[in-house]
């Protein structure tokens, strides 16, 4: 059986003075990301490795995971940056068959978007949100449409400020 974390990078500036694939996460993103992180282990819900986009939101959100639950670094790719469902799939689909459990930082709406196609739920995915997709499938390649269901949801509680 195969299990996908999905988690969203945490808060990042909006600041102008950053492009897009550069934008820094704020200090609320890295502390939502440590408690995320935190939350995860006191769950015991640790995946074998994590693959991540190179933006630098999701790439510093992916190396507090790393940290937090001891994991190797995460593995860029490319792909996840500005990816589409069909590409995001494709990504999964990849995974290395010996991994039964594998972790995603990425974006939305793509990421609420497979969730969907996953499970048929619909779930609200704000900065630093966690799900767990379970699947009754022994391959990464035969992840489609409708085989997952959400195991787990979590996500920081935005500050009242």
């Amino acid at each position: 059986m195969k299990k996908l974390l999905l988690i969203r990078h945490a808060r990042a500036t909006h600041d102008l003075d950053f492009e897009d694939f550069e934008r820094p996460l704020k200090k609320s993103g890295i502390r939502d990301a440590e408690l995320m992180a935190e939350r995860l282990l006191a769950e015991k819900l640790v995946p074998q490795n994590l693959v991540t986009s190179p933006a630098l939101r999701t790439l510093s959100t992916a190396d507090i995971f790393t940290q937090f639950l001891s994991l190797p670094k995460a593995k860029e790719d490319i792909r996840i940056y500005e990816a589409n469902r069909p590409a995001l799939l494709q990504v999964i689909n990849e995974f290395d068959q010996k991994q039964d459990f594998m972790g995603l930082v990425g974006h939305n709406p793509t990421l609420e978007q497979i969730i969907y196609y996953f499970t048929g739920q619909s779930l609200d995915f704000p900065t630093c949100a966690i799900a767990l997709i379970g699947f009754k499938l022994d391959s990464w390649e035969m992840i489609s449409a409708g085989t997952g269901t959400v195991k787990w949801y979590s996500f920081p509680k935005e500050d009242i400020n």
